[in-house]
């Protein structure tokens, strides 16, 4: 059995600014990035043509947001930017760790998480009480190009955990997304109807 965990909503509570336009505001500021006065509509704006379904880093979405207002900034000091406003504050969900464990018994485990800033997600995954060496393979968004539930990052963790995507038991909070896993054939598995803590007599009884 080869089983992908969801991240945020599912494995782990994290708490984000209540202004992301404000908190990278803030570092850009810090690090001498002149920050244009209607930032915070730049940052609502669009500012990347993308296929539906892509995933826009975000620090490349707030490196073109600054460009549409004439300000140029250098690519490491916007990603360092983001980052900084975006370190997250993590709770581990109750039977988080236990359900992975189990997974991890059965077979190949991996994470499967939308995420628009670089390394965002394996910050929260080291400050959660889930084990990290669990994981066979780690697929974000960010890193993927595609967001769930696009195909395609599904695809990619099927093939990084060396199983057919129509193999995969996917484990998330969110139908409209984690869902999207059985539009391949997959395996969904709602955590608002299986709570964690009932996941290893769920995978017991596959």
């Amino acid at each position: 059995m080869v089983v992908s965990f969801d991240l945020f909503g599912t494995l782990v509570q994290v708490s984000m600014p209540s202004d992301p336009a404000g908190a990278v505001a803030a570092e850009l500021s810090s690090r001498d990035v002149p920050v244009p006065d209607d930032w915070p509509i730049a940052y609502r704006e669009s500012h990347v043509d993308a296929p539906s379904g892509a995933e826009i880093a975000l620090p490349t979405h707030v490196k073109q947001a600054l460009r549409s207002r004439g300000i140029e900034s250098e690519r490491n000091v916007t990603r360092r930017a983001v980052a900084s406003a975006f370190v997250p504050n993590v709770k581990t969900r109750s039977g988080a760790r236990e359900a992975v464990e189990s997974a991890a018994r059965y077979g190949p485990v991996g994470l499967c998480s939308n995420c628009s800033v670089q390394g965002l997600a394996v910050q929260a995954l080291v400050r959660s009480d889930v084990n990290r060496n669990l994981f066979d393979a780690i697929v974000t968004s960010v890193a993927c190009g595609w967001r769930k539930p696009n195909s395609r990052v599904f695809e990619s963790t099927a093939s990084q955990l060396g199983t057919r995507v129509s193999d995969l038991t996917h484990v998330g909070d969110d139908p409209a997304t984690d869902g999207g896993i059985e539009a391949v054939g997959g395996t969904f598995v709602d955590v608002n109807d299986v709570p964690l803590t009932a996941i290893p007599d769920q995978l017991a009884e596959r």
